[in-house]
């Protein structure tokens, strides 16, 4: 590895539909306004540190610095 790729932390692998799941929710989404679907997507993207679920446990913020994922 090289020390760019150690000080800018461990990528993550997203799948294309995961992909277009982070664009089309940037910031934050409310669990209520997902189908069954997307919540499955949003289950995988916690498990994968992109997203964060809210002290309500209702919202999914996202923790990318990023405002979408390219």
């Amino acid at each position: 590895m090289r020390i760019h790729q150690l000080l800018s932390g461990p990528s993550i692998v997203l799948t294309n539909e995961e992909n277009s799941f982070v664009r089309k929710h940037h910031s934050e989404v409310r669990l209520t306004s997902l189908d069954e679907h997307d919540q499955w997507l949003a289950q995988c993207l916690v498990r994968k540190g992109v997203y964060q679920i809210s002290k309500d446990n209702i919202t999914l913020i996202n923790n990318l610095n990023e405002k979408s994922a390219d």
